[in-house]
Protein backbone atom coordinates (compact mmCIF):
# COMPACT_ATOMS: atom_id res chain seq x y z
CA UNK A 1 0.00 0.00 0.00
CA UNK A 2 1.43 3.19 -1.07
CA UNK A 3 0.35 6.30 2.12
CA UNK A 4 2.00 9.54 1.69
CA UNK A 5 1.19 12.41 3.96
CA UNK A 6 2.41 15.74 4.83
CA UNK A 7 1.13 19.11 6.91
CA UNK A 8 -1.40 19.76 4.06
CA UNK A 9 -2.09 16.73 2.06
CA UNK A 10 -1.87 12.64 2.62
CA UNK A 11 -2.98 10.38 0.24
CA UNK A 12 -3.74 6.35 -0.14
CA UNK A 13 -3.19 4.04 -2.68
CA UNK A 14 -3.06 0.51 -3.44
CA UNK A 15 -3.73 -1.67 -0.44
CA UNK A 16 -6.34 -3.79 -2.26
CA UNK A 17 -3.94 -6.16 -3.76
CA UNK A 18 -5.83 -5.13 -7.03
CA UNK A 19 -8.93 -7.22 -5.89
CA UNK A 20 -11.98 -5.78 -5.26
CA UNK A 21 -14.12 -6.53 -2.04
CA UNK A 22 -16.30 -10.26 -2.17
CA UNK A 23 -19.54 -10.24 -0.57
CA UNK A 24 -17.58 -12.40 2.17
CA UNK A 25 -14.83 -10.66 2.85
CA UNK A 26 -16.06 -7.94 5.53
CA UNK A 27 -17.85 -10.52 7.61
CA UNK A 28 -14.75 -12.46 7.74
CA UNK A 29 -12.85 -9.68 8.89
CA UNK A 30 -15.13 -8.60 11.70
CA UNK A 31 -15.57 -11.77 13.09
CA UNK A 32 -11.71 -12.45 13.01
CA UNK A 33 -10.53 -9.24 14.61
CA UNK A 34 -13.47 -9.64 17.43
CA UNK A 35 -11.56 -12.82 18.13
CA UNK A 36 -8.37 -12.46 17.63
CA UNK A 37 -7.20 -8.44 17.73
CA UNK A 38 -4.30 -9.19 16.14
CA UNK A 39 -5.70 -11.46 13.20
CA UNK A 40 -3.98 -9.58 10.04
CA UNK A 41 -0.70 -9.67 12.00
CA UNK A 42 -0.48 -13.74 12.28
CA UNK A 43 1.02 -15.97 10.13
CA UNK A 44 -2.29 -18.05 10.09
CA UNK A 45 -4.43 -15.10 9.12
CA UNK A 46 -4.67 -16.71 5.66
CA UNK A 47 -5.75 -20.43 7.47
CA UNK A 48 -8.25 -17.87 9.25
CA UNK A 49 -9.61 -16.34 6.97
CA UNK A 50 -9.25 -18.97 4.16
CA UNK A 51 -7.88 -16.97 1.65
CA UNK A 52 -4.11 -16.41 -0.03
CA UNK A 53 -1.76 -14.47 1.78
CA UNK A 54 -2.20 -11.26 -0.84
CA UNK A 55 -6.16 -11.34 -0.17
CA UNK A 56 -5.34 -11.29 3.79
CA UNK A 57 -3.92 -7.47 3.14
CA UNK A 58 -6.98 -7.04 0.34
CA UNK A 59 -9.19 -7.68 3.27
CA UNK A 60 -7.68 -5.63 6.01
CA UNK A 61 -7.56 -3.27 3.52
CA UNK A 62 -11.42 -3.12 2.63
CA UNK A 63 -12.81 -3.19 5.79
CA UNK A 64 -10.58 -0.31 6.65
CA UNK A 65 -12.07 1.61 3.75
CA UNK A 66 -15.69 0.94 4.00
CA UNK A 67 -15.54 1.98 8.16
CA UNK A 68 -15.85 -1.82 9.32
CA UNK A 69 -12.76 -1.57 11.40
CA UNK A 70 -10.83 0.98 12.48
CA UNK A 71 -7.20 1.72 13.19
CA UNK A 72 -6.45 1.88 16.95
CA UNK A 73 -3.90 2.33 19.03
CA UNK A 74 0.05 1.22 18.80
CA UNK A 75 0.72 -2.41 20.11
CA UNK A 76 2.67 -2.07 23.06
CA UNK A 77 5.94 -1.97 22.00
CA UNK A 78 5.34 -2.31 18.76
CA UNK A 79 4.69 -0.08 15.46
CA UNK A 80 1.57 -1.91 14.43
CA UNK A 81 -1.82 -0.75 15.20
CA UNK A 82 -4.45 -2.71 16.51
CA UNK A 83 -7.66 -2.89 14.26
CA UNK A 84 -10.76 -2.38 15.93
CA UNK A 85 -14.65 -2.71 15.17
CA UNK A 86 -16.90 0.55 14.78
CA UNK A 87 -20.47 1.01 15.66
CA UNK A 88 -21.31 0.62 11.73
CA UNK A 89 -19.08 -2.58 11.97
CA UNK A 90 -20.80 -4.20 15.01
CA UNK A 91 -24.50 -2.58 13.83
CA UNK A 92 -23.65 -4.89 10.21
CA UNK A 93 -21.99 -7.55 11.46
CA UNK A 94 -21.96 -8.00 15.33
CA UNK A 95 -23.95 -10.57 17.39
CA UNK A 96 -27.02 -9.37 16.27
CA UNK A 97 -26.10 -7.69 12.75
CA UNK A 98 -28.62 -6.09 10.73
CA UNK A 99 -27.22 -7.45 7.48
CA UNK A 100 -24.41 -9.92 8.00
CA UNK A 101 -24.68 -11.27 4.85
CA UNK A 102 -24.80 -7.90 2.89
CA UNK A 103 -28.07 -9.03 1.61
CA UNK A 104 -29.84 -5.24 1.69
CA UNK A 105 -28.82 -2.56 -0.75
CA UNK A 106 -28.98 -0.53 2.09
CA UNK A 107 -25.59 -2.08 3.44
CA UNK A 108 -23.59 -0.85 0.09
CA UNK A 109 -24.73 2.54 -0.20
CA UNK A 110 -23.68 2.87 3.33
CA UNK A 111 -20.44 1.26 2.73
CA UNK A 112 -19.76 3.16 -0.73
CA UNK A 113 -21.00 6.37 1.11
CA UNK A 114 -17.68 5.95 3.76
CA UNK A 115 -15.40 4.47 0.69
CA UNK A 116 -15.63 7.66 -0.87
CA UNK A 117 -17.08 10.54 1.08
CA UNK A 118 -13.38 11.03 2.97
CA UNK A 119 -10.70 12.45 2.13
CA UNK A 120 -8.26 10.85 4.15
CA UNK A 121 -9.66 7.72 3.19
CA UNK A 122 -9.02 5.68 -0.47
CA UNK A 123 -7.15 8.94 -2.47
CA UNK A 124 -8.89 7.28 -5.30
CA UNK A 125 -12.19 6.93 -4.81
CA UNK A 126 -12.06 10.01 -2.95
CA UNK A 127 -10.84 11.73 -6.20
CA UNK A 128 -13.45 9.94 -8.51
CA UNK A 129 -16.67 11.04 -6.54
CA UNK A 130 -15.20 14.56 -5.72
CA UNK A 131 -13.09 15.98 -7.63
CA UNK A 132 -13.12 14.32 -10.87
CA UNK A 133 -15.08 16.76 -13.41
CA UNK A 134 -15.60 14.50 -16.07
CA UNK A 135 -18.88 12.93 -16.45
CA UNK A 136 -17.62 10.42 -19.22
CA UNK A 137 -14.05 8.81 -19.12
CA UNK A 138 -11.95 5.89 -20.13
CA UNK A 139 -9.57 4.02 -18.14
CA UNK A 140 -6.92 5.63 -20.51
CA UNK A 141 -8.19 9.76 -19.79
CA UNK A 142 -9.17 8.85 -15.96
CA UNK A 143 -5.85 7.34 -15.36
CA UNK A 144 -4.33 10.62 -16.99
CA UNK A 145 -6.59 12.88 -15.44
CA UNK A 146 -5.23 11.45 -11.68
CA UNK A 147 -1.72 11.24 -12.72
CA UNK A 148 -2.34 15.35 -13.17
CA UNK A 149 -4.21 15.26 -9.98
CA UNK A 150 -1.15 13.65 -8.05
CA UNK A 151 1.78 15.71 -9.72
CA UNK A 152 -0.61 19.01 -7.88
CA UNK A 153 -0.23 17.82 -4.87
CA UNK A 154 3.31 16.88 -4.70
CA UNK A 155 3.39 13.24 -4.73
CA UNK A 156 5.76 12.39 -6.14
CA UNK A 157 6.79 8.71 -4.80
CA UNK A 158 3.72 7.27 -5.79
CA UNK A 159 4.30 5.08 -8.44
CA UNK A 160 2.59 5.23 -12.16
CA UNK A 161 1.99 1.29 -11.72
CA UNK A 162 -0.09 1.75 -8.29
CA UNK A 163 -2.44 4.47 -9.95
CA UNK A 164 -3.33 2.61 -13.45
CA UNK A 165 -3.79 -0.51 -10.50
CA UNK A 166 -5.81 1.74 -8.32
CA UNK A 167 -7.73 2.95 -11.80
CA UNK A 168 -8.30 -0.25 -12.75
CA UNK A 169 -9.94 -1.71 -9.36
CA UNK A 170 -12.22 1.49 -9.23
CA UNK A 171 -13.61 0.47 -12.41
CA UNK A 172 -13.89 -2.94 -11.65
CA UNK A 173 -15.73 -1.86 -8.44
CA UNK A 174 -18.79 -0.06 -10.03
CA UNK A 175 -18.78 -1.62 -13.50
CA UNK A 176 -20.18 -5.22 -14.11
CA UNK A 177 -17.36 -7.53 -15.57
CA UNK A 178 -18.05 -8.58 -18.94
CA UNK A 179 -16.75 -12.50 -18.82
CA UNK A 180 -15.92 -14.69 -21.82
CA UNK A 181 -15.34 -18.34 -22.37
CA UNK A 182 -11.87 -17.37 -21.47
CA UNK A 183 -11.89 -15.65 -18.71
CA UNK A 184 -10.66 -17.42 -15.51
CA UNK A 185 -13.61 -17.72 -12.92
CA UNK A 186 -11.58 -15.35 -10.16
CA UNK A 187 -11.55 -12.83 -12.41
CA UNK A 188 -15.23 -12.41 -13.29
CA UNK A 189 -16.64 -12.35 -9.81
CA UNK A 190 -18.06 -9.36 -9.37
CA UNK A 191 -17.89 -6.42 -6.25
CA UNK A 192 -20.72 -6.11 -4.29
CA UNK A 193 -21.09 -2.60 -5.25
CA UNK A 194 -21.82 -3.01 -8.96
CA UNK A 195 -25.39 -3.34 -7.94
CA UNK A 196 -25.46 0.40 -7.15
CA UNK A 197 -25.60 1.27 -11.30
CA UNK A 198 -22.95 4.49 -9.91
CA UNK A 199 -20.88 3.47 -13.94
CA UNK A 200 -22.15 2.48 -16.75
CA UNK A 201 -20.30 1.50 -20.39
CA UNK A 202 -21.59 2.52 -23.41
CA UNK A 203 -21.38 0.38 -26.68
CA UNK A 204 -18.37 2.71 -28.19
CA UNK A 205 -16.43 1.32 -24.40
CA UNK A 206 -16.85 5.06 -22.74
CA UNK A 207 -17.84 4.70 -19.18
CA UNK A 208 -20.32 6.84 -17.49
CA UNK A 209 -21.09 7.89 -14.27
CA UNK A 210 -24.99 7.57 -13.23
CA UNK A 211 -25.90 10.67 -11.96
CA UNK A 212 -30.08 10.61 -10.89
CA UNK A 213 -32.19 8.64 -8.53
CA UNK A 214 -30.74 5.47 -7.65
CA UNK A 215 -34.18 3.56 -6.95
CA UNK A 216 -32.58 1.40 -3.93
CA UNK A 217 -30.86 4.06 -2.41
CA UNK A 218 -32.94 5.10 0.96
CA UNK A 219 -33.58 8.36 2.70
CA UNK A 220 -32.59 6.87 6.07
CA UNK A 221 -29.20 6.19 4.15
CA UNK A 222 -29.07 9.51 2.63
CA UNK A 223 -30.18 10.99 6.26
CA UNK A 224 -26.65 8.93 7.88
CA UNK A 225 -25.01 10.43 5.27
CA UNK A 226 -26.07 14.36 5.48
CA UNK A 227 -25.80 13.67 9.52
CA UNK A 228 -21.74 12.24 9.27
CA UNK A 229 -21.10 14.99 6.26
CA UNK A 230 -22.41 17.39 8.93
CA UNK A 231 -20.33 16.31 12.12
CA UNK A 232 -17.20 15.97 9.75
CA UNK A 233 -17.50 19.37 8.03
CA UNK A 234 -19.17 21.99 10.36
CA UNK A 235 -19.96 19.97 13.93
CA UNK A 236 -20.23 23.07 15.69
CA UNK A 237 -22.73 24.92 13.16
CA UNK A 238 -26.56 24.49 13.01
CA UNK A 239 -27.53 25.10 9.49
CA UNK A 240 -26.09 23.69 6.17
CA UNK A 241 -27.24 25.06 2.70
CA UNK A 242 -28.36 22.92 0.08
CA UNK A 243 -25.13 23.95 -1.81
CA UNK A 244 -23.23 22.40 0.75
CA UNK A 245 -24.89 19.14 1.14
CA UNK A 246 -25.29 18.49 -2.58
CA UNK A 247 -22.05 19.79 -4.49
CA UNK A 248 -19.41 20.07 -1.98
CA UNK A 249 -16.79 17.88 -1.98
CA UNK A 250 -17.63 14.94 0.81
CA UNK A 251 -21.46 15.40 0.24
CA UNK A 252 -24.35 13.32 -0.02
CA UNK A 253 -24.94 15.07 -2.87
CA UNK A 254 -21.66 14.18 -4.35
CA UNK A 255 -20.92 10.99 -3.50
CA UNK A 256 -24.23 9.15 -4.35
CA UNK A 257 -24.53 11.32 -7.61
CA UNK A 258 -27.73 12.68 -7.00
CA UNK A 259 -29.96 14.97 -9.04
CA UNK A 260 -31.21 18.07 -6.93
CA UNK A 261 -35.13 16.99 -6.85
CA UNK A 262 -33.97 13.60 -5.85
CA UNK A 263 -31.46 14.78 -3.06
CA UNK A 264 -34.60 17.65 -2.14
CA UNK A 265 -37.23 14.58 -1.86
CA UNK A 266 -34.50 12.67 0.81
CA UNK A 267 -34.17 15.69 2.54
CA UNK A 268 -37.48 16.71 3.25
CA UNK A 269 -37.77 12.96 4.81
CA UNK A 270 -35.46 14.14 7.18
CA UNK A 271 -38.08 15.58 9.56
CA UNK A 272 -40.01 12.49 9.76
CA UNK A 273 -37.00 9.99 10.32
CA UNK A 274 -35.01 12.75 12.93
CA UNK A 275 -38.30 13.52 14.64
CA UNK A 276 -38.18 17.03 13.76
CA UNK A 277 -35.02 17.10 14.97
CA UNK A 278 -33.30 18.17 11.77
CA UNK A 279 -35.06 19.62 9.11
CA UNK A 280 -35.10 21.19 5.45
CA UNK A 281 -36.66 24.64 4.66
CA UNK A 282 -36.84 27.11 1.39
CA UNK A 283 -37.39 30.97 2.65
CA UNK A 284 -36.77 33.74 0.15
CA UNK A 285 -35.76 31.42 -2.36
CA UNK A 286 -32.86 30.40 0.30
CA UNK A 287 -32.19 26.44 1.09
CA UNK A 288 -30.91 25.21 4.34
CA UNK A 289 -30.94 22.40 6.84
CA UNK A 290 -31.93 23.44 10.17
CA UNK A 291 -30.38 21.10 13.04
CA UNK A 292 -32.37 21.95 16.43
CA UNK A 293 -30.95 19.01 18.28
CA UNK A 294 -28.15 16.43 18.18
CA UNK A 295 -29.39 13.32 16.61
CA UNK A 296 -27.34 9.52 16.40
CA UNK A 297 -27.16 8.60 13.00
CA UNK A 298 -26.84 5.55 14.01
CA UNK A 299 -30.02 5.01 15.55
CA UNK A 300 -31.49 6.33 12.03
CA UNK A 301 -29.76 2.78 10.69
CA UNK A 302 -31.00 0.71 13.33
CA UNK A 303 -34.45 2.04 12.69
CA UNK A 304 -33.95 1.25 8.98
CA UNK A 305 -33.10 -2.46 9.16
CA UNK A 306 -35.71 -3.00 11.97
CA UNK A 307 -38.52 -2.05 9.60
CA UNK A 308 -37.44 -4.22 7.15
Amino acid sequence: MTTLSSEKTSCWFAGHESFTLRHAWLPKAFTGIREQPDLFLREDAMVTLGVGKNMVRSIRHWALATGILAEGPFFEGTRSRMIESTPLGTLLFGKRGKDPYLEDPATLWLLHWHLASRRDGPTTWWWAFNEYQDTEFTKERMLAALQLHVGRCGWDRVAESSLSRDVDCFIRTYLPSRGTRSSILEDTLDCPFTELSLLHQLDDGVITFNRGEHPTLRSAVVAFSVLDYWDHTAPHKNTLTFDQVAYQPGSPGRVFRLSENVLTDHLEAMEKLTEKAVTYDVTAGLRQMYRRKAVDPIAILRRLYEEV
